[in-house]
């Protein structure tokens, strides 16, 4: 059992305690804190509290903190594409068709999986040993992504992602020839009226969600696009590249699947469908990955290749990736 004793200087007199500690306490969350006073592990001045109590200068606040509990995943032994690791964090490159963490009846074959087995010593990210999955990619996208070893860590990453500071670039082939050489998409992002499991640009209710892109080259009836995040939203680029009308190709769930052969010149189809069995996944990589080092302060850099189904697509259309 840790054992951590506070008091309130003056300047901060006046604060709500979640709040006080969050910032006195970085190491852990605030929804750990509050978790910690909602189990009666933090009292002030030898009294029970709440998280939404005010302090008083010179209150003495004692926080005892349980051992992190072991997680109930199961290490593996995956191979990963590690781009970049130190204590604090790993930068891995995510191939085609694994999970990122486990949810619902799936338990195993995961990237957390992978990563609680490759990491001897992991810090327990709120109360719980286990890697911190800072952000996500679909199951069917490739790229990098940052993993998180501790609590610091992963409040400093998610920080920057919610300051919109992390640099997403990601390589997408969509269907037909987009018009405009740069562009942007914004909307509310929300649960698809008609089937629940996917995601739609909706008019109330959904979350502000917004895209760039950039043309890097064009094929007869596909365009190669660089696409940049400024929000992170579940499906976001898929959604949005969609909702223009120029579907990821191959993306079976957002209208990128067979069902827009039929919309191309009749010269191309035959081709189209051939690439669309070679390709067998949404053709959407996270090429490029930037962010400032929490612990350092650096400026980190990171770039994936495409992956061989994503690179022989391209190659097969005449095009280059440039990465």
């Amino acid at each position: 059992m840790q054992r951590v004793n506070l008091e309130v200087p003056n300047e901060r007199a006046g604060e709500r305690l979640d709040r006080l500690l969050s910032d006195m306490c970085p190491e852990f969350s605030r929804s750990r804190i509050q978790k910690l006073i909602a189990g009666g592990m933090i009292d002030l001045n030898g009294s029970s509290v709440r998280a939404s109590q005010r302090v008083s200068e010179g209150d003495k606040i004692h926080i005892s903190v349980p051992e992190p509990e072991p997680t109930s995943l199961d290490p593996e032994e995956i191979p990963l594409d590690i781009f970049y690791e130190d204590e604090h964090l790993l930068v891995i490159n995510k191939p085609p068709g694994m999970i990122v963490h486990p949810a619902g009846p799936i338990r195993n074959g995961t990237l957390v999986n992978a990563v609680l087995a490759h990491c001897k010593h992991l810090s327990g990210i709120n109360g719980v040993i286990r890697p911190g999955i800072v952000h996500r990619l679909d199951r069917d996208t490739s790229g990098l992504l940052m993993v998180a070893k501790d609590d610091v860590t992963h409040r400093g990453l998610a920080e920057q992602l919610a300051s919109r500071t992390v640099r997403r670039r990601y390589l997408g082939l969509v269907w037909g020839r987009v018009k405009e050489e740069f562009g942007r998409i914004e909307g509310l992002l929300g649960r698809h009226p008609k089937d629940r499991t996917k995601m739609a640009v909706v008019r109330n209710g959904g979350r502000r969600s917004a895209t760039k892109y950039e043309i890097a080259q064009t094929a007869d009836f596909l365009t190669l696009l660089d696409i940049f995040l400024e929000t992170g939203r579940t499906h976001q680029i898929r959604v949005h590249m969609n909702y223009i009308g120029h579907p990821i190709f191959a993306d079976e769930v957002y209208g990128g699947g067979a069902q827009k052969i039929k919309g191309i010149a009749p010269q191309f189809r035959e081709k189209a469908s051939g690439l669309l069995r070679s390709a067998g996944r949404q053709m959407l990589h996270a090429a490029d990955l930037g962010f400032l080092h929490p612990a350092s302060g650096e400026a980190m850099q990171f770039r994936a290749p495409p992956p061989a189904d994503v690179q022989g697509v391209i190659s097969d259309l005449g095009m280059t990736s440039g990465d």
